[in-house]
């Protein structure tokens, strides 16, 4: 005797019957969207790829351009104060200028468009205080010049030397 099942008995999933979907199709659809929102942060967000470098410090010389620009700044602020003293010092406030200028260049920054508002030291009450005042700003240039120069890498040694050397010559010039 042969048995036979109609077609509809023992089936284990069951319709819906608005839509007319299985359970199974159902289930495999809400694990795909899963599977699918899942990945799609995971690759489209850049999840594991936010190992964000930190920025670069600063160029060590970078402080040298500051410096340059404020003895730069100093020597001018001196001659207007004392207006028998700019054939003096302007030939060494330009000496600045062109320091820092090149110092830009070779660490790849821009200078300021406008001068520094303030100098780094006002000038003296009188001529000879002034003339101290920028031998004193020129040594301690020199010797920053020179821990850098000590410092550096073999490419910045010449440029840095020179600065130290011409920072030397300047104390010289102000006596």
């Amino acid at each position: 005797m042969v048995l036979t099942c109609p077609v509809g008995i023992g089936r284990t999933t069951q319709r819906n019957q608005a839509t007319g979907q299985s359970r199974r199709k159902l289930l495999r659809a809400g694990v795909l969207l899963a599977l699918g929102g899942a990945a799609t942060p995971l690759t489209g967000c850049d999840l594991f790829d936010r190992d964000e470098e930190p920025a670069p410090p600063p160029d060590p010389l970078r402080p040298m351009v500051d410096e340059s620009l404020g003895l730069a700044a100093a020597h001018r602020a001196s001659a207007a104060a004392y207006p028998e003293l700019a054939e003096r010092l302007g030939p060494i406030a330009e000496a600045h200028t062109a320091h820092a200028t090149e110092l830009a260049r070779v660490i790849g920054v821009a200078l300021p468009s406008s001068p520094p508002a303030t100098p780094t030291a006002a000038p003296a009450t009188d001529r000879a205080g002034a003339l101290a005042a920028l031998r004193t700003l020129e040594k301690s240039g020199q010797q920053s010049a020179t821990k850098a120069c000590a410092e550096a890498p073999a490419e910045r040694a010449p440029l840095l030397g020179s600065i130290a050397a011409a920072r030397a010559t300047h104390q010289e010039a102000l006596k």
